[in-house]
């Protein structure tokens, strides 16, 4: 062989073997980050996960606020006129109302009224006029109305509200999990990767020596070199899924308010390690609880009582007004109770053909029809995902069984075919060949581990089990 291609070689594997030392340094003195750690910052400091707490907030300030429409109100008002030095009127008014959750409203106020051109029915007495009352609404809105309907709708949205913060939670800790499960997969690549760069220039250190010996050939060393590279590249190719992963997994990690960055020496923790509680059985799983068909049912609720409301307005409108009149005196500040002096009235209404009610029911009745089909959807569909994730993990099992076999027997063939080697007996190829089958499959072994782990996250995910 030409001599200036061995020293081509050699400056090549100086070179290769100084990068080797460079990719094992800052493996010692790791920090590792466990994924219960990783879990807690997450619900702790994440915007996500403050962003669901919020729906919680939201919730009550809509129970607030159908509140109100049941606080008491008081209005008054004062209209004086004076021209030429005469009185014309001095009106004053003062009222109030006390709204219940049915179609009755107690009613009260005070009139004072006084001048030389009052209008006759508005006057009083020097000391004024009090009344206290009832505002029936006798037909339509006495026991369905606008209000009721409201701090029914809101106590139900409270209901959805937490519904949407399970929710948002459940994605993000699902999502957060995967980070760091392909985290902890490309971690422990790259321990394998670094071993078989060590195999990988051992064989090649050795074959040059026993080139030198004259019991191996050029070509021989050529091929180990060449595999030899082929390790470092294989390396290098898995320390960028490193970075990536890692960079996916910091989307997650924060402090206060602020983004955080892992130092470089963290780690995971062992992929070996049980993440995951124990999981209930598929057939004591109650999907009519799960945060997703829950969210829907409550909706079918909300648009339930809209729709009660809806047809409440097919009936006419009739408010029914009773008010004694309590006169007041010099001789008795309180007012006085006659049964002969009172006002009453009523209001009545009435659409004679009622259409525009009509097809508000009919499109609250579509609306009720398209979200029990979602129920129904929602349902089917999570229920077939668990099914799947279920079978996928049988499957899942039974590989990693027959895998970790096979590379205990992979370890067999490749120390034998050490042994060859060492001998005379065997060839680079050769042995590459069991090498290569060797990392493969614990390569291959740590990919289905953490696709076993996907899967029960899925599960988990699928069945409300993950909080």
């Amino acid at each position: 062989m030409d001599i200036r291609l061995l020293i081509r070689i050699f400056i090549l594997a100086v070179i290769l073997n100084f990068a080797v030392v460079f990719v094992c340094q800052g493996q010692t003195n790791n920090i590792e980050l466990s994924y219960k750690e990783y879990l807690d910052n997450l619900r702790k400091y994440h915007p996500v996960a403050k962003q669901a707490n919020l729906r919680i907030e939201e919730g009550q300030a809509e129970l607030l606020a159908a509140k109100g429409f049941l606080d008491p109100m008081v209005n008054s008002d004062l209209n004086h006129k004076n021209f030429e030095d005469k009185l014309y009127y001095r009106e004053f008014n003062a009222a109030f109302k006390l709204p219940t959750k049915f179609g009755i409203d107690v009613v009260g106020g005070y009139e004072n009224a006084q001048g030389d051109f009052l209008n006759p029915e508005n006057s009083t007495s020097d000391f004024g006029l009090w009344h206290l009352g009832v505002e029936i609404d006798a037909i339509q809105g006495l026991i369905v109305n606008e209000r009721k309907t409201a701090l029914d709708q809101a106590k139900v949205f409270q209901n959805l509200m937490k519904n949407e913060q399970q929710i948002i939670l459940n994605e993000l800790i699902y999502e957060a999990s995967l980070a760091y499960l392909f985290w902890q997969q490309y971690y422990f690549s790259q321990i394998i990767l670094n071993e078989n760069i060590s195999l990988a220039n051992s064989y090649y250190a050795n074959t040059k020596q026993s080139f030198e010996n004259g019991e191996k050939t050029a070509m021989d060393t050529l091929e180990a070199f060449i595999l030899y590279q082929d390790a470092i590249t294989f390396l290098q190719k898995n320390e960028l899924n490193v970075i990536k992963s890692k960079q996916q997994l910091e989307n997650y990690l924060w402090f206060d308010e602020s983004p955080i960055m892992l130092q470089d020496n963290t780690i995971p923790e062992n992929y070996k390690n049980t993440f995951f509680s124990e999981i209930a059985t598929f057939e004591s799983i109650n999907l009519s609880n799960h945060p997703i068909v829950m969210s829907a049912v409550n909706k079918l609720s909300y648009f339930e009582i809209e729709q009660k409301l809806k047809k409440e307005k097919l009936k006419p409108k009739l408010k029914l007004k009773y008010n004694p009149l309590l006169a007041t005196s010099q001789n008795s500040i309180a007012p006085n109770f006659i049964l002969s002096n009172y006002k009453w009235g009523f209001d009545f209404s009435m659409p004679l053909r009622f259409r525009s009610e009509k097809a508000d029911i009919q499109l609250g009745a579509i609306k009720l029809k398209e979200t029990a089909l979602e129920i129904q959807d929602k349902s089917n569909v999570l229920q077939n995902k668990i099914e799947g994730s279920l079978l996928q993990q049988f499957q899942l099992k039974d590989q990693f069984a027959i895998l970790s076999q096979n590379v205990e027997n992979y370890k067999l063939l490749m120390d034998g075919e050490n042994i060859k080697f060492d001998f005379g007996e065997s060839s680079v190829f050769l042995l590459n060949k069991r090498q290569e089958k060797y990392i493969n499959g614990r390569l291959k072994l740590i990919e289905l581990y953490i696709e076993l782990q996907i899967e029960l996250l899925n599960y988990l995910f699928y069945s409300n089990q993950l909080l």
